[in-house]
């Protein structure tokens, strides 16, 4: 009877352990980092592997770091004051060392609310300097410009 009782603590132990050291592992995949969020020392980038954390300390935040589509369409008018039904492609993917800073500002979701403000603002202010002949004949250029412009 003994025997078991001391079979029993050990196995509660044993769980008890496991659920510690289970609680302070994560899993960053490939093509994501993660930011942790420490209490104490501010937030840190970690690449991909499986890291330790200190629970109740610091806390994961995992980011898809590949290129992702963005696809958006707009109707805007021209220099000559035509309407220009265009649809922007994007592939956008975020600056890894601006994590922390995306995720101090926007937390996990950096591209829902800044994307499309951007992009229409941008397509606006561009389409507004070619008249829609010129949007035609010349679109290596506005694509070349449109894209300098949204790296910028």
């Amino acid at each position: 009877l003994a025997c078991f009782e001391s079979i029993g603590k050990f196995g509660l132990a044993l769980a008890a352990a496991g659920g510690m050291v289970n609680s302070a592992l994560y899993n960053v995949d490939a093509g994501h980092r993660a930011v942790i969020f420490d209490r104490f020392r501010g937030n840190v980038v970690v690449g991909e592997g499986t890291h330790f954390l200190i629970p109740w300390v610091q806390k994961p935040f995992i980011f898809d770091c590949c290129s992702q589509p963005y696809n958006a369409p707009f109707i805007t008018g021209s220099k000559d004051l035509q309407n220009v039904n265009i649809t922007l492609y994007i592939l956008f993917q975020p600056i890894t060392s601006q994590h922390p800073l995306i995720f101090t500002s926007l937390r996990e979701d950096c591209d829902e609310p800044m994307l499309p403000f951007i992009t229409t603002e941008i397509l606006k202010s561009l389409l507004a300097c070619f008249d829609a002949g010129e949007l035609i004949i010349q679109r290596e250029l506005v694509s070349s410009q449109m894209s300098n412009d949204l790296v910028e």
